[in-house]
């Protein structure tokens, strides 16, 4: 189903319940998300390094913020895994204790955005610090404030209403269940002379050409039989 405007269709997926194969659910997958609630288009275009958690996986990489959403790798690949219901926490600065790094800094006659524009793009700072503490000073700044501020940089949570949907989308999640499929030649059990071969299937991979990859070797396998 991901990207249609190269000639995906779900005529896979119809051959499957012609059969009565099962077929999973699909949605898109490796793809950019949409924000649910906020608006950050003031920060479009704006990519940093973070780590993206999602449940027990995580990735560092990227995040690219667009005018409706979050892209980038780090975003990519937890799309894999993110219940639609799920919030994803990002942690925007992956090296530092920011609690730590306010706290170290107390004495310092600075304001907490202005340390912190000295490790995030100022754009990002100023969108995500919480107003009352915009232009706080680190020394004046009450312990509950700095701890709120800590949190939200370490773990940054945000909810998405959807994601950019099919044309967008580098893999689909879901499709023919493995469990109809021999494993070696990736012939339908139920179905003698009929396969089901990459994208068609529901297995999916992280990016980095375990995809491609997936396609071609089950290809191979399935022509091997042939």
């Amino acid at each position: 189903m991901s990207f249609p405007k190269v000639g995906a269709t779900a005529f896979g997926y119809e051959i499957a319940r012609q059969f009565d194969i099962n077929v999973l659910k699909t949605r898109p997958s490796l793809v950019p998300l949409r924000f649910a609630d906020s608006n950050h288009a003031a920060l479009s275009g704006l990519a940093t390094e973070t780590i993206a958690r999602c449940g027990a996986q995580e990735f560092r990489e990227n995040i690219l913020f667009t005018h409706r959403g979050l892209s980038g790798p780090a975003v990519l690949q937890i799309s894999n895994y993110r219940n639609p219901r799920q919030a994803v926490v990002f942690d925007l600065l992956p090296d530092t204790d920011v609690r730590e790094l306010l706290e170290t800094n107390r004495d310092a006659n600075r304001k907490i955005k202005n340390l912190l524009s000295s490790y995030l793009p100022q754009r990002l700072v100023n969108e995500i610090l919480p107003g009352p503490a915009s232009d706080l000073s680190l020394g004046n700044a009450p312990v509950e404030v700095l701890e709120q501020v800590a949190n939200l940089f370490n773990s940054w949570e945000v909810k998405f209403s959807d994601t950019e949907g099919w044309h967008k989308a580098e893999v689909t999640l879901g499709g023919v269940d493995t469990d109809e499929l021999s494993s070696k030649t990736m012939e339908s059990k139920k179905v003698p002379g009929l396969y089901f071969i990459g994208e068609v299937v529901d297995v999916t991979g992280w990016q980095g050409g375990y995809n491609f990859q997936w396609a071609w070797s089950r290809g191979f396998a399935c022509g091997q039989s042939v």
